[in-house]
């Protein structure tokens, strides 16, 4: 009879086992994979791989023409410094000092002094002139560039002035042996000559230069910094002419190695120094369609496997489901969130006594303010260590409260003094009332301390949007009333009878993404019981909190 009966239970733990089992783990794993299976398919038909692989590519590009532009500033800047005083030499002097800048920078193609006083200085690379391009080259922006300098002279010399690095960079179009090319052109102002005078520095980079040298490299540079950060499908770049939309209208004029025939996935319109010009980049043997697609059905293959691996899994490990687990559990979250609580104040009183152990505070004002900040940290501290023992004394029976007779509005007051600079340094708007006739009685200082401590700091860690304090104590009929309002997040009327018990917090997002033990409320409300009183809440969702502790005038249980 004794057998039968045990089996009869053995079977009907198992059972409920099973049953819980199912109930908790396995229903929900499967909405898991059916809702993530529905997901796949939504990123394979909304081609959401492909739009993140755009914008990193997006992101790819504006690094790159970073690049570039400073690349090309670099040089400029060099250059720059070398050039010749328009105020030192005759015009041939001039001519023979920029020779000599055009033979020590071969990249050159031309390069200018312009002063609205006494004329253009122009000279090119004396190894271009028997070509009949850079000839023409040379007389048109000789020609052009010295009418404009005429005209608008004065108006660029003030334009960059303005400027953080006083450059305005020219690209357009032109022609050299090997075919259709483009030239860049910086023009600058001098550093030794004042600001009120017309006088311009430039020079153009040579086409073949930026066509065979400049862009390669730089490409070559990008592409495979790019591969050292990603690790991913082997990138090509391309710089090719852009329409008036940014298009990709004719063939690349540089393009990296890898590049195959075909558009370019994603492109940016280069502005600053090589504007007219565009970059474009792709994956070298692959499109990112082909690799959305491939990483679609490889995520469907894991979710399949991982599915199998579950279910064989659930099936193993139902025996050790327990509540040891959830205990277990509970204990490991009160644990992190204690230990993170305890944190702030103990990195604050490490930074500031280690600054003045450094000697790096000079003046005497400022020394006594960090050791008032570590003082008041050090009490938050022990506040947060008080509410744990308090805690651990409660749920043993030994809490004992020390009733004294005590000045309420001095501990009030008191108390929010040693909280102010938290309060202040998360930039809380913070409203202080405080009655002048509130009558001395018997409490325990330290409880009730804690209690307002507490309550502040509830209003502090849940008001994300408006930031707005009041702590108000004043007396009400046979009663004194201790008011802490905020107009944080709220609490739904249902949860307001639960917030209060041991453990319990509310279930909006940003309460669990706040750490806390969520024993602060339920010290609250025991040391408010201590003391013969209550602690009510009244609260909308979305508009704040005011919590009203309650203390009777008559003196405190003994």
């Amino acid at each position: 009879m004794t057998s039968k009966r045990y089996k009869f239970w053995s079977h009907h733990n198992r059972f409920r086992l099973m049953l819980t089992l199912g109930l908790a783990i396995l229903l929900p794993a499967a909405a898991l994979i059916f809702v993530n299976f529905h997901q796949l398919k939504s990123i394979k038909r909304d081609k959401k791989v492909e739009a993140l692989i755009h914008r990193d590519f997006q992101y790819a590009l504006a690094a790159s023409e970073k690049r570039l532009n400073q690349k090309a500033y670099s040089m400029t800047e060099d250059l720059r410094g070398s050039f010749p005083s328009p105020d030192n030499g005759t015009e041939d002097e001039k001519a023979s000092k920029l020779d000599l800048l055009l033979s020590k920078n071969p990249w050159l193609a031309h390069v200018f002094l312009f002063d609205s006083e006494k004329g253009l200085v122009f000279r090119s690379q004396p190894g271009q002139m028997d070509d009949k391009y850079c000839r023409e080259e040379h007389d048109e922006i000789k020609e052009g560039f010295g009418g404009w300098f005429r005209l608008e002279g004065k108006t660029l010399v003030e334009a960059m002035h303005k400027k953080s690095r006083p450059f305005t960079w020219y690209t357009s179009p032109t022609k050299r042996a090997g075919g259709d090319a483009y030239i860049t052109t910086a023009f600058f102002v001098l550093p030794q000559v004042s600001k009120d005078r017309v006088v311009l520095g430039g020079a153009s980079f040579d086409p073949n230069y930026m066509k065979k040298t400049f862009f390669p490299e730089m490409l070559d540079e990008l592409i495979t910094q790019k591969l050292t950060e990603e690790k991913g499908e082997r990138l090509a770049m391309m710089v090719y002419p852009a329409g008036e939309d940014g298009g990709h209208e004719n063939e690349p004029l540089v393009a990296s190695a890898g590049w195959t025939k075909g558009k370019p996935e994603v492109t940016r319109k280069l502005d600053d120094v090589f504007r007219g010009l565009a970059l474009g980049i792709k994956f070298q043997g692959t499109s990112v369609d082909a690799i959305g697609r491939r990483w679609v059905m490889q995520s469907f293959l894991i979710l399949g496997v991982l599915s199998l691996l579950m279910v064989g899994g659930l099936v193993l490990t139902y025996r050790s489901v327990s509540k040891e687990m959830a205990l277990a559990h509970l204990k490991s979250d009160f644990v992190s969130n204690v230990s993170h609580e305890l944190r702030t104040p103990l990195a604050l009183i490490r930074l500031y006594a280690e600054t003045l152990e450094l000697g790096r505070i000079n003046t005497q004002e400022k020394q006594e303010e960090y050791y008032r900040i570590i003082r008041k940290e050090s009490e938050r501290l022990t506040a947060l260590i008080n509410n744990i023992l308090d805690f651990s004394r409660i749920e043993a029976g030994r809490k004992e409260y020390d009733f004294r007779e005590t000045d309420m509005a001095e501990l009030v007051r008191n108390t929010l003094d040693s909280y102010r600079y938290q309060i202040e340094q998360q930039g809380f708007a913070f409203e202080q009332s405080i009655e002048a006739s509130i009558p001395a009685m018997r409490v325990d200082r330290e409880a009730i301390a804690r209690a307002l401590v507490n309550l502040v700091n509830n209003a502090l860690k849940y008001s994300a949007d408006e930031k707005f304090l009041r702590v108000k104590l004043y007396r009400a009929d046979d009663s004194l009333k201790l008011e802490v309002v905020d107009r944080g997040i709220g609490i739904t009327r249902r949860e307001q009878s639960k917030i209060f018990e041991k453990f319990y917090r509310t279930g909006d997002p940003l309460v669990h993404n706040t750490k806390g033990s969520g024993l602060g409320l339920s010290l609250v409300r025991h040391i408010t019981h201590a003391h013969g009183g209550q602690v009510e809440v009244e609260s909308t969702p979305g508009k704040g909190s005011k919590f009203i502790m309650t203390l009777p005038l008559a003196a405190a249980a003994q």
